[in-house]
This record gives structure tokens, sequence and C-alpha cells, in this order.
């Protein structure tokens, strides 16, 4: 047996271990989050056998810094699900933050905390906008941040004359480039501070505030949710704003770690987000899910996005292992429902 053959037995074999243990995972670990946490280690340790790159400090580090834009707009996503709420404008938002910041700075000589600011008043008007629809006129949450995502996008088009922005002072820059522990072989990159903090705060003020954590009760039930007293009109329009928000920030993060603000800036991010929220625990019906489920669901796409590029698998395949991870999410979604039901 030569050198490939063996190293591709081996593959098969991890491919095959990696099965069984997920199997084995789901059937005796209750908690969503803790079965995805096993579930990502499992898949690490696996591709650290694997393949020599994920057996580095600096891999790490990437990974973390390919989630971090992701992974904060996952969780605005994650209380939108839980309420029963759904965003698919947080892409063109992104997309939108970064280039009205830049215009910012750029054309307009603003100081970068003005632009800012601006970026995400940007992001904050969306989501009050798709609250405002959805909360008080009670339009359906698909169709008007379908609505939503396709002006945004062109509104970034207009504004920004097709063309990509650039030209960003230095402390701008530094939010997506600045590191800490410069210097050293343990330097962590601005972005992935900021994901990790809000991901941390995010799920603490999930579980203990008594704000937050009446999402559950309106995804459960929503009319006995309204029946109980709970303002739920209120709490939609402030999810629909922070997701916005969150969006926006991630938006400025994005341009600020690339340098510049493209047209086409958070195209597809909708989509990756939505399939980590759902693999993370969340339920399209609303009810159920937690940020940190959604970070891990994170976490594990762009582990298997990554171990594609590794493993010299074509980059075209991308596109098809997502959506058929986000077909695979919603099916166990809807199956797991079912058996509740039952």
């Amino acid at each position: 047996m030569n050198v490939k053959s063996f190293l591709r037995t081996c593959r098969s074999g991890a491919v095959w271990l990696f099965i069984m243990v997920v199997k084995f995972l789901l059937k005796s670990s209750r908690s969503s989050a803790v079965r995805l946490f096993l579930i990502v280690v499992v898949y690490f340790l696996i591709m650290f056998i694997v393949s020599p790159v994920f057996r580095q400090f600096e891999s790490i580090t990437i990974i973390l810094l390919s989630l971090s834009v992701n992974a904060i707009i996952a969780c605005g996503m994650a209380i939108l699900l839980i309420s029963g709420g759904f965003d698919l404008s947080v892409g063109s938002v992104l997309g939108l933050s970064g280039t009205v910041a830049a215009l910012g700075m750029v054309n307009g000589g603003l100081p970068f905390y003005v632009a800012c600011l601006f970026g995400l008043l940007a992001g904050a008007g969306v989501g009050t906008f798709n609250g405002f629809v959805i909360a008080r006129l009670r339009i359906n949450p698909f169709i008007t941040t379908l609505g939503s995502m396709i002006a945004v996008r062109g509104l970034v088009k207009v504004i920004s004359g097709g063309r990509e922005i650039y030209g960003f002072p230095a402390a701008f820059k530094w939010l997506g480039q600045g590191t800490v522990f410069q210097g050293t072989q343990f330097s962590v990159q601005m972005p992935i501070i900021f994901c990790l903090v809000i991901v941390a705060a995010g799920e603490l003020l999930l579980r203990k505030s008594r704000f937050l954590r009446q999402n559950f009760y309106i995804g459960g039930n929503e009319r006995s949710a309204i029946l109980s007293g709970i303002p739920v009109v209120k709490i939609k329009m402030f999810n629909y704003i922070l997701s916005g928000l969150l969006a926006a920030f991630a938006g400025l993060l994005n341009s600020a770690r690339g340098g510049s603000a493209p047209v086409t800036a958070g195209q597809g991010v909708e989509l990756q987000v939505v399939t980590a929220v759902i693999i993370g625990g969340a339920s399209l019906s609303g009810g159920k899910g937690s940020i940190l489920g959604a970070f891990l669901g994170t976490v594990l796409m762009v582990m298997i996005v990554s171990s594609i590029n590794i493993l010299g698998i074509r980059a075209d395949w991308q596109d098809f292992v997502v959506g058929s991870v986000l077909l695979t999410a919603v099916i166990v979604d809807n199956i797991g429902r079912k058996g509740g039901g039952r």
C-alpha cells in the first residue's frame, strides 16, 4: 500500500469514526449545546489526526477569525428564531453598514467613530423597519425580510456607485486587524475578541435577563404570551433592531478587516447564519435555542468549510455542502418537533 492509499484509508476511517461518534452522542446526550460541543471537539480531533494544519495554534485563530463576523450576526438571529422570527436581510445590512461608514470616512472626511455610528444607525434603521412591519403590521417575517434584503442590497449599489471603497484610516482598520498579545505565538485579532465578548454576554443575558427570556414564551405560544401580559410587540421590535445592530457591527468589522467595502460584502451570509443557528439547536417554529449553540454551530460550519480546503477538495463544493447541511438541519428539526409532539 502506497502513501496516498494509506492516507485515503485513514481519511475514510476518520469519516466513519466521526459518523459513529456523532450517532452515539446524539443518543446519549439530551442537551443540544452539549451534543454540538462534543461533535465539534470530535471533528477537530479527527482533523487534527488527518491534517497537520490543524495541529498549529494559528489554525485555531484562523478558524475563529473566519467565523467571528458570522457568529456576531448569529447571536441576533438566534434570539429571533427563539421568538419565532426570521431575518434574511442581515447580509445586506452587513454590506450597507460597511458602505455607509466607508463613504463617511473616505468621501465625507468624518472621524472613524462618527462614520461607524452612522453605519450602526443604518443597521438599526433597517431593523426598526423590519420590526415595525412584522410586529405592528403582522406581515410574514420571511416575505418582509426578503424584500428588505433585496432593497437594501440595491441601496448599497446605488450609494456606492457600484464600486469598492477603500482608503480607511489606521484607527478604523485596527478594529479588524489589531491584535492582543502581539509579538507572541498566542496573538489574537480584535474581531475574535469582539465575537467572544458578544457571545458570552448574549448567552448570559438570554438566560438571566427577564426581558430576553420572554422570547422563549413568545416563540412557544405567542397567543398565550400576549394573554400572560408579555409585551410581544415591544420585544419583537427590540429583537429586529438588535439583529440589525449586530449585523451592522459585523459589517464594520468586515470592512476594517479587509481594508475595503466591496459591493458584494455579506452576500450569502444570511443562509450561512441561519444554518449555523439551526444546527445549534434553534427551531424554525420558535421556542428553543441558545446563543452558545448558535456559536458552536458557526464553529462547526467553518470547520467543515476549512476541512474542504485543507483536504484539497474543490472549492466549488462549498455551496453544495452548506446547502446540504441546511436541508439536513431543517429535516432533523422537523423530525424532532414531530417526535416531541408524540
